[in-house]
């Protein structure tokens, strides 16, 4: 299936209004780089309490920018992925897992059509090639998505067929990379990012990152001694995960570097991010102790991720924001920032960009998660549940105070008066996707 098949699905027209801020002679639209790390909890960030982890870079720019202590995520990758891309619950558009239905809009299209160049590098994953869907070998399918260019793992290829490490497949612009033999993929990504960045330095540019680092398998990267032997490179060890976070920092202190030489640090948002938490297999030292990593699961540890954002023009002081933001707010956040007009009734995210630009209230009380992975073993992990910060309740009336019980062992009996409020307040959220999208139980086979 090619892209005329289902360009009038998306393409039509700019159904929420955006608008370009430069035809207009209005200040000057900020850069967006998002840089999505894979399976990197909140917990592995030095910043944010690992003792396991150096992150300098991350560090730094958590003392120049925003550090969001409260962000939630998918326990899973394809969910995550979607949910900002699209600003939309899973219930609404997550039909397959490593799949993105063309018939959905993203902040690529948004972007585009408020005339950003974009580009996307890393991992792709959402062809469909798993369940072998139509087009899933379609080489255009990310410009559908709205990306001008493109730089991916996993996209017209399964797994199978090549990793994404050392001699990676990776598919740029149409074309299978040849000659990557000695090359380390995430090396690839970033020199694809910062020679766009170079190309396009004058005109208003987003780029979506989202990192092969840190997923499994735990290999050598560059800077481990066993990757001198070929042999080697692709030996697996846990011990590798610390270099590999390590290796991720040191990417966003490179990208973060080619944004200052080109005289554009200043006004480009610059965010990070991770799809979920850690994998199952790693157990990080923090500052409150040892955390066996989540992914998959939805406590705490599976869906707790790291964020920071820097963006030097309005953020002139390190700052901590402590309420909730979740992975449906992305994409109406950046399609604000790009110029677009309000679209929170189209999206069920809502906009942070006036917590970047200094603002103190909280974005949203309370987020959402509906999870059905369709992934494996993980699937016995599917339910819905809301949240503030400190409570959250199950579809199913499980009811859990996070810092008394993050792993969800004790569910709550005997509450407060302040507390039952709580709770109606989040049972009021469940009823409603309930209502507007009964949760099915037991899927059908």
């Amino acid at each position: 299936m090619k892209i005329q098949n289902y360009n009038k699905t998306i393409m039509t027209s700019t159904l929420f209004g955006l608008v370009s801020l430069a035809a207009t002679g209005q200040e000057k639209r900020p850069n967006i780089v998002l840089i999505m790390a894979d399976d990197m909890g909140y917990e592995c960030l030095s910043c944010n309490g690992s003792l396991s982890y150096q992150t300098p870079n991350l560090d730094r720019l958590a003392e120049q920018g925003i550090r969001f202590t409260h962000c939630i995520s998918q326990p899973l990758s394809t969910p995550s992925r979607l949910k900002m891309m699209t600003g939309k619950y899973n219930y609404r558009n997550y039909e397959y897992f490593e799949y993105l239905n063309p018939n959905q809009k993203t902040f690529g299209n948004y972007l585009k059509e408020a005339g950003y160049s974009t580009c996307i590098a890393g991992k792709w994953q959402l062809n469909g090639i798993a369940h072998n869907l139509p087009g899933n070998q379609d080489i255009d399918r990310a410009q559908h998505f709205g990306f001008d260019e493109y730089c991916l793992w996993q996209y017209n290829h399964p797994r199978a067929d090549g990793e994404r490490y050392a001699n990676p497949l990776i598919i740029q612009n149409g074309e299978k990379l040849e000659g990557v033999e000695n090359s380390y993929g995430p090396d690839i990504f970033c020199n694809f990012v910062c020679d766009y960045i170079e190309r396009n330095s004058d005109k208003p540019f987003f780029i979506y990152y989202p990192m092969a680092l840190v997923h499994d398998p735990f290999v050598p990267t560059p800077y481990s001694p066993e990757w001198g032997d070929p042999d080697r490179r692709y030996e697996r060890n846990n011990s590798h995960f610390k270099e590999m976070v390590e290796y991720a920092d040191e990417i966003v202190g490179i990208i973060e570097s080619k944004l200052k030489e080109e005289g554009l640090l200043d006004n480009t948002i610059l965010i990070f991010t991770g799809d979920n938490g850690t994998n199952v297999n790693i157990t990080t030292l923090t500052k409150e102790g040892p955390l066996k990593g989540g992914k998959s699961f939805t406590t705490d540890a599976g869906c707790h991720v790291p964020l920071i954002v820097s963006w030097p023009k309005f953020i002139k002081k390190a700052r901590v924001y402590d309420p909730l933001i979740d992975y449906s707010d992305f994409s109406p956040t950046l399609i604000e920032a790009a110029g677009g007009v309000s679209i929170a009734k189209d999206l069920d995210g809502k906009s942070f960009l006036p917590v970047l630009k200094g603002g103190t209230s909280p974005v949203k009380e309370t987020v959402f998660v509906h999870y059905d992975p369709q992934w494996g073993n993980t699937s016995q992990n599917r339910n819905r549940f809301a949240r503030t910060v400190d409570y959250k309740l199950y579809l199913g009336n499980r009811f859990y105070k996070i810092d008394n019980d993050p792993l969800e062992i004790h569910p709550m009996i005997t509450i407060s008066k302040k507390e039952k409020k709580i709770r109606s307040q989040l049972q009021n959220i469940l009823d409603r996707a309930e209502k507007e999208s009964p949760w099915i139980l037991e899927r059908e086979n």
